[in-house]
């Protein structure tokens, strides 16, 4: 994503600079301390609900009636039905798990664009915030992975309930880069960009146990990255939260502007004074947005939307009640193509997307 850089002789609204942490000098205990009285408290009781796991074993809930096997304990039979069927059969239960929260981080240098006095990196560690703080205190685990944080690979951090852990966490995500990104490495390719398809492929190795997947990310990635989506998705819960910032889907009339590639360190002159430009810019910022709505689809993937302008609890409350409103619908025998009561129960925030924007496919 290219970004404005200062000219004496070009416009340029104003940013954050990109090391600079939320607002002036903010740490993570600060944010979650402030989170916790403006966000958390109006939220904990309305985004979380029962998980409902997709695992088979000991518990309360009939999950389902299968044949007899010779392994099987022969407590577990079921006499009723076998006298109907005339064959053994024996339940099985639903367990009852605790949720395991994974959070996939995009952490790359496009993610420090910001013209709101939010960087997309702010809106994602606020997220982070509010989601494993009310995660972790009903008991769930919260792990994260870190994509693009200046090191050659990932950073994984394992997860954990503790509000220490918590603010380890954010400090992790607010974090400067550790280097800035230039236009080629020394063997003369280009710099390494976002590559959220190897993200989402070592993540579906990596996780071993059914777990939420909430992956957050502006995807201004390479294509390819939908197969590995869906795969993911087949296996885990997922939710994909794309962060955008105003200026990257309007351009005002600034003249010349001089942007730069976050990523890759490209350099551009613009001229946004012609209102031509100006079109073909917002054209193909909904194409693009179309396009990943579309493959959000096919993944079978929810989708929220997080803009640096717009307040965080609103868009989590709109994407909850989306959610729980399929979530009746499936449970109810309802609409076709909404997921089995099972895949929809609440899960931490539950099926749909922001302004009633692209959801779980039908």
């Amino acid at each position: 994503m290219f970004r404005f850089r200062r000219r004496a002789d070009v416009v340029t609204p104003p940013a954050p600079a990109p090391g600079a942490r939320l607002r002036s000098g903010i740490d993570a205990e600060h944010l979650l301390r402030e989170l916790e009285w403006t966000v958390i408290r109006r939220l904990d009781g309305l985004l979380l609900g029962d998980y409902r796991t997709l695992l088979r074993g000991s518990g309360l809930d009939l999950a389902d009636l299968r044949e007899y096997q010779p392994t099987d304990d022969v407590r577990r039979i079921d006499w009723n039905a076998t006298a109907r069927s005339a064959e053994p059969q024996v339940r099985e239960f639903e367990e009852d798990r605790s949720l395991c929260v994974w959070f996939l981080l995009d952490l790359s240098a496009s993610v420090d664009f910001g013209t709101t006095g939010l960087r997309k990196r702010d809106v994602s560690a606020r997220l982070v915030a509010v989601l494993a703080r009310l995660f972790a205190r009903h008991g769930n685990r919260v792990g994260a992975v870190l994509h693009g944080h200046g090191g050659p690979s990932e950073r994984v951090i394992p997860g954990g309930t503790s509000r220490g852990h918590l603010l380890r966490l954010i400090d992790a995500v607010l974090a400067p880069p550790g280097q800035e990104p230039t236009a080629r490495d020394p063997d003369g390719t280009r710099a390494r960009q976002t590559d959220l398809t190897g993200l989402l492929l070592r993540t579906a190795g990596m996780l071993r146990q059914r777990s939420l997947v909430i992956l957050v990310s502006d995807f201004l990635s390479p294509p390819g990255w939908e197969q590995a989506l869906a795969r993911l998705s087949r296996r885990h819960e997922v939710i994909a939260v794309r962060l955008h910032d105003p200026l990257e889907a309007t351009l005002p009339d600034l003249g010349l502007v001089l942007m730069q590639d976050a990523e890759s360190g490209e350099q551009l002159l613009v001229d946004a004074g012609d209102r031509h430009f100006r079109r073909r810019f917002a054209q193909a910022s909904v194409e693009r947005e179309t396009a990943l709505r579309q493959s959000l689809v096919a993944a079978g993937v929810d989708g929220l939307e997080l803009a640096t302008a717009e307040p965080i609890d609103q868009a989590l409350l709109a994407f909850a009640r989306l959610r729980r409103q399929r979530a009746r619908l499936a449970a109810g025998g309802g609409a076709p193509g909404h997921r089995s009561p099972t895949r929809a129960a609440s899960a931490g925030v539950a099926p749909g997307t922001t302004r009633g924007r692209q959801g779980r496919h039908p």
